[in-house]
């Protein structure tokens, strides 16, 4: 690639799933803050990338990308690595999980994160929201771990998949920010799959290096803290 990749990103957001892969792949790129404190994602020339106002966009030779799924098959594809290859009988399956990922656990989180968007104002709609919501996670949650304890292939260990990247970032927000002290109900450990994919995860170097990039903490996975970046706002 001649002209260089730049990750338009906020600290401890879905842009850091696309940091991961590109750490991962070893490909240079450059960063720019989206300031979401000043609501930098509404700005015009943010939204000339992006007309829907969503963290990440990655800039590639082929134009600006959006829809983390859809930058992280982009960069699997340029580097011919992080997935199945198309001709692999396990392709269909991975693609499967990696979609559902995105449309489905991502997209219930985000529910849950932010009720106001979906359903409102009311309060106690919310909580009637999130109380739905705990239920449908703990099922996905139980079905993946099902599926990667039966699929091996769908994750690596000395080789990752895009998988070994998303998972163990939803699992991260999902210990963070959909849990409180009166609801307490996600303990990882409960789920041995996803819980060996956190470890792998916190021993690799692209994790180091989002650790020091977005101030991640020691443990980002398997006991997570609350992001100190060094620049921006992860809310």
């Amino acid at each position: 690639m001649t002209t260089p990749l730049r990750l338009h990103y906020a600290p401890d957001n879905a842009s850091l799933i696309v940091r991961l892969a590109l750490e991962e792949l070893g490909l240079p790129y450059e960063t720019i803050l989206v300031n979401r404190s000043q609501r930098a994602q509404r700005a015009p020339e943010y939204l000339r990338l992006n007309p829907n106002g969503t963290i990440p966009v990655l800039e590639t030779p082929d134009g600006a990308l959006f829809e983390t799924a859809a930058i992280l098959l982009w960069l699997s594809d340029q580097a011919a690595r992080l997935a199945p290859v198309p001709e692999s009988a396990e392709r269909g399956r991975f693609l499967t999980w990696l979609f559902w990922c995105s449309n489905t656990l991502h997209v219930d989180l985000r529910q849950y994160f932010y009720p106001e968007k979906y359903i409102g104002s009311d309060p106690s709609h919310h909580a009637q929201l999130r109380q739905m919501l705990r239920l449908r996670l703990q099922d996905h949650l139980r079905m993946v771990d099902a599926a990667l304890a039966v699929t091996p292939a769908l994750t690596g260990k000395d080789q990752p998949t895009l998988l070994d990247l998303y998972l163990p970032c939803l699992l991260r927000w999902t210990k963070l920010y959909a849990e409180t002290a009166q609801t307490p109900w996600f303990e990882l450990s409960a789920y041995p799959a996803l819980s060996e994919m956190c470890r792998r995860a916190e021993a690799r170097n692209s994790t180091k290096a989002a650790q020091i990039a977005e101030g991640l903490g020691p443990t980002p996975f398997t006991a997570p803290t609350f992001a100190i970046p060094p620049e921006g706002s992860a809310t």
